[in-house]
């Protein structure tokens, strides 16, 4: 849990830390933007190196990236590096929607990837129980359109507000967003579990994980 909160200190703090430092050296907003555009790819892409292996969810997060890092070179406007942060969200929740067309939803490699040690049963689950392949396919849904909704919501800001102000504030609704998608998907799982108990096995906790972590 430690070292899961410290990745996360990271992923806040590197492009953060980049960019008003940058800033409170006089560099420029489009300068300092660029920084911790770079700051936080560099940091998604020593995490896929480190593990050695580039799962599905891990390339769209670095692919999201990729295209924050093209709007830098669209012009010098510094507006459009904060819109970084909106085709990230994006991108990502085009590809849950889109994961829906396909054999299994994002949720699931999700699944799969925070877990490993249930990877298997996790699979073996969606193929063989109706209620799992409704429960990934609706969290998927569920962040796809929530993911879109947020990153609509921060266009208009972009061009209302200070670019400073809206560094910060862009970030504070990103990680907002997914706070608020992962409580809505931790509440759905639960009630759905009740309904199909089948589905306890995604429950945080439950006592298959702790036995597989010994």
């Amino acid at each position: 849990q430690r070292a899961a909160l410290a990745g996360l200190a990271c992923d806040i703090g590197l492009p953060l830390i980049a960019y008003y430092t940058l800033h409170g050296l006089g560099a420029s907003d489009w300068t300092a933007l660029l920084a911790a555009t770079a700051a936080a790819g560099a940091r998604l892409a020593w995490v896929a190196l480190r593990s050695r292996r580039v799962t599905w969810f891990a390339a769209v997060m670095l692919g999201a990236f990729g295209v924050g890092l093209a709007l830098a070179f669209v012009g010098r406007d510094p507006r459009l590096l904060l819109l970084k942060d909106s085709s990230t969200t994006a991108v990502i929740g085009v590809v849950f929607l889109v994961s829906l067309l396909g054999e299994h939803p994002l949720t699931l490699s999700a699944a799969q990837t925070w877990r490993p040690a249930r990877a298997g049963r996790l699979g073996e689950l969606y193929r063989t129980e109706p209620a799992a392949r409704r429960a990934f396919r609706v969290s998927a849904f569920g962040w796809g359109t929530g993911l879109l909704g947020e990153s609509a919501l921060r266009v208009p800001l972009v061009y209302l507000l200070p670019v400073d102000v809206m560094t910060g504030l862009s970030t504070v609704l990103m990680f907002a967003a997914m706070a608020g998608l992962a409580v809505w998907n931790a509440v759905y799982i639960t009630r759905a579990a009740r309904h199909a108990p089948v589905l306890s096995v995604l429950l945080p906790g439950n006592p298959a994980d702790r036995k597989s972590t010994r």
